[in-house]
């Protein structure tokens, strides 16, 4: 269930989308909160200089590991605007941080791509629990999935 505040962090990780999309990045944005609610980490996607791992979600799973116990790990909830990526669906079941959200899915980025005629992926795109077990997850949140669509639609925009 998606409460207030999960859509208020929610709202945060689209606010990063737009940063990255205004610095000619892909739109993603992400945030990590602790399990009494403090902000901890807070990043947006750093692609466009050619290195596709440097996911915000990517970037909160080495930052935790560097700086909560395990214990703390698996107490955070990651925010995002979209759902992870293999890889950082790997990193947060590696780490071992605790439950995630977001706004859209990899099954809707599948098909807003298809619309818009953006060549697929050369990694799959596979929902979060086909990656990792007992994580919490949740999403995709109707309400700011077209926010997100936009964003993804002004970025091909500019790049086509």
């Amino acid at each position: 269930m998606i409460t207030d505040t999960d859509l208020k962090h929610l709202q945060r990780c689209v606010e990063l989308a737009r940063i990255a999309l205004k610095k000619g990045d892909e739109p993603f944005g992400s945030v990590l909160v602790s399990g009494d609610g403090e902000v901890l980490f807070e990043d947006h996607n750093h692609v466009a200089g050619g290195d596709h791992t440097q996911h915000p979600e990517f970037a909160i799973a080495k930052w935790a590991v560097e700086n909560l116990t395990p214990e703390e790990r698996s107490k955070t909830i990651t925010y995002t605007s979209g759902e992870h990526c293999p890889m950082c669906a790997a990193a947060h079941g590696w780490v071992g941080l605790g439950r995630i959200v977001y706004a859209s899915s990899s099954e809707q980025l599948v098909q807003w791509f298809r619309e818009m005629g953006v060549a697929p992926s050369r990694v799959r795109n596979l929902p979060i629990q086909d990656v990792i077990r007992d994580t919490i997850v949740d999403g995709p949140v109707p309400e700011l999935a077209e926010e997100v669509h936009q964003l993804h639609r002004e970025f091909h925009e500019k790049s086509s």
